[in-house]
């Protein structure tokens, strides 16, 4: 059986995420992982908090704390917050860790010995006002390309091209706002992306059909306009250390300038990818695993890895993370062909899923202008399951998607309250009241359970594809119709008037009514852990059952078996409630 590795893209480590970045990421690679352990595949599940780079610096000193300090008080808050939310991470890193470190210096080494990174002087930003050298992201200006007035020194946001701080017009620092900024040289190590781009288009070309077309686009959008030499270090004091004393010398016989590159740090896009790497490290140094297993040549040949990101990731996973692994796994020769540079090459990413954004009534998510809800705001609010289900039943795949306070009151109330919770809630009290609270004996299916078992299987089906394919709002879709089916099926065979006349036709309708919930706790639970959980209890299952055969899909419960109804498992939300979030939150009269 194929053993699946799914990474979603790091959180950055400066402040409460969210629901976006839950959407873009973290949630639909849990609902992943949760589907394929149920179905028996040996799951690892990797993601940690991305904690190098400027804005780590800038926050730890606001709140008076070293980087080191602020970044572990930051991921401890941030693990517990997923944990509540139901992601089932094997391992939550820290791209601080010295796992990461040692991954990321190993491999700029390789890569510099194989003559895939050289140095370069650079006119780099220096911000007088700030008496520091500023990264590209802390350069602000008016991008060239397209005019965005707010357009970053590494990539406008706008049109996303990749930009270098040198291009943007009326620039300033993103720290103090001065334009008193002058260009000062400095040295910096380059990786030769360029190299890479005919090995790059044929592997993109390869996944057309595969992956998403948000993500092949975005790539070979790239590579049409020309890959571009990536500078992979910064002028910082927090990050990985370059450390190129150990390096051998290059192709050309050169070797690095120790002196120049002292108090260098690898720029964040370089090792926040490798710490994918680096948390498996991690997980493995914890629980005595082995780590290569999962990453490295033909121990890990029945690997399938898949990524999950936002749209704004999607470059750096399919330009420069790749380009630092067949860096190392392959040399290029003067004939311009690629070959084999190791027996054990690390493995390159096969499914990569990428979203686009989930925005608030059609404007970003912004702590300072307090619109929209953060992963802490929800949990005061609503248990996690209102918001995993919302979340994925209007993952933003195809398009943007936005969050409106009344349409999640509207599909949440319909879905979880009135067709989810209320089935279950009404089989369980009746079998309760009419049958001992046990799974009864008795009667012989029909027509009706023939026709509900056609039904369960072909949805059934459904839904097991759409999770296969990583199409997160079609298997939300196709799940709720599988609860409908229990629903209709319910009102048609109506054991509550056929027991009076009837006790064994009752009685089958009431056995294939609680293997309908039996059967739901089990394929729900991707999606509403939480209450899944406490469904499967209520039918005495095992909460970690295995994803069903679609054939004995009505057939989980034994004869006899007690049952008992759980409390209401989905209260409506009411249109005060949702008024008094909205004027907490904002809402459509601020966007």
């Amino acid at each position: 059986m194929t053993r699946i590795l799914i990474t979603s893209a790091l959180p950055y480590i400066n402040g409460i995420k969210h629901l976006g970045t839950l959407a873009g990421s973290m949630l639909p690679a849990d609902v992943f992982a949760r589907f394929k352990r149920a179905q028996g595949h040996e799951t690892l599940y990797i993601c940690a908090t991305d904690e190098h780079g400027t804005p780590t610096e800038l926050a730890a000193a606001e709140a008076g704390l070293d980087p080191a300090t602020f970044c572990r008080q930051q991921h401890d808050l941030q693990a517990d917050l997923g944990a509540r939310f139901g992601l089932s991470w094997d391992h939550f890193g820290r791209s601080s860790s010295p796992q990461n470190h040692e991954v990321t210096q190993t491999l700029a080494r390789q890569l510099w010995e194989g003559g895939f990174i050289e140095e370069k002087v650079t006119q780099q930003v220096y911000s007088n006002a700030d008496g520091r050298f500023l990264p590209d992201r802390y350069v602000i200006g008016t991008c060239p390309h397209c005019g965005y007035a707010a357009a970053r020194g590494d990539q406008c946001e706008n049109c996303t091209r990749v930009l270098d701080p040198a291009d943007l017009l009326s620039p300033r620092s993103a720290v103090s706002g001065s334009e008193d900024i002058e260009i000062r040289p400095s040295k910096h190590l380059f990786l030769r992306q360029s190299l890479f781009a005919e090995r790059l288009r044929a592997w993109i070309e390869d996944k057309k059909g595969s992956w998403p077309l948000l993500v092949t686009s975005i790539a070979l959008k790239w590579l049409d306009e020309g890959l571009q030499d990536r500078g992979i270090t910064r002028d910082l004091e927090w990050g990985v250390p370059v450390n190129a004393a150990d390096w051998g010398a290059n192709p050309d016989g050169l070797r690095p300038d120790v002196e120049g590159l002292k108090g260098k740090v690898f720029y964040v896009w370089f090792d926040a990818p490798i710490e994918y790497i680096g948390a498996t490290r991690e997980w493995a140094d914890a629980t005595g695993a082995d780590w290569e297993r999962w990453w490295r040549g033909e121990a890990a040949a029945d690997v399938t890895y898949v990524q999950f990101m936002g749209k704004d990731n999607v470059p750096f996973h399919t330009v420069g993370f790749p380009c630092t692994l067949i860096g190392v796994n392959e040399r290029l020769g003067a004939d311009g062909a690629w070959t084999p540079a190791s027996n054990t090459p690390w493995k390159l990413v096969d499914r990569l899923k990428g979203f686009n954004w989930l925005d608030y009534y059609g404007g970003r998510f912004s702590t300072s202008q307090q619109r929209g809800v953060f992963m802490d705001q929800a949990l005061e609010l609503l248990p996690a399951d209102y918001w995993r289900w919302w979340i994925i039943a209007n993952a933003p795949e195809g398009s943007d998607a936005s969050f409106v306070w009344e349409q999640f009151q509207a599909q949440i109330n319909a879905d979880l309250a009135d067709v989810f919770g209320n089935f279950v809630n009404r089989i369980l009290r009746f079998t309760e009241s009419r049958f001992e609270g046990k799974v009864p004996e008795g009667g012989q299916e029909g027509p009706l359970e023939a026709r509900l078992r056609t039904d369960v299987a072909e949805k059934l089906g459904e839904l097991t594809a759409q999770l296969e394919a990583l199409e997160m709002r079609k298997s939300a879709q196709a799940l709720r119709q599988l609860w409908v089916l229990g629903n209709q099926y319910l009102t048609e065979a109506a054991p509550w008037t056929a027991v009076k006349t009837d006790r064994d036709q009752a009685a089958v309708s009431v056995r294939t009514g609680l293997n309908l919930v039996a059967l739901f706790a089990r394929v729900s639970r991707p999606f509403i852990p939480f209450t899944c959980e406490t469904v499967a209890t209520a039918v005495g299952e095992n909460p970690g059952a295995r994803w069903p055969d679609a054939d004995k899909a009505l057939d989980l419960l034994p004869l006899g078996r007690q049952v008992k109804a759980p409390e209401v498992l989905f209260r409506k939300i009411e249109g005060e409630q949702v008024e008094a979030w909205r004027a907490r939150f904002g809402g459509p009269e601020a966007a």
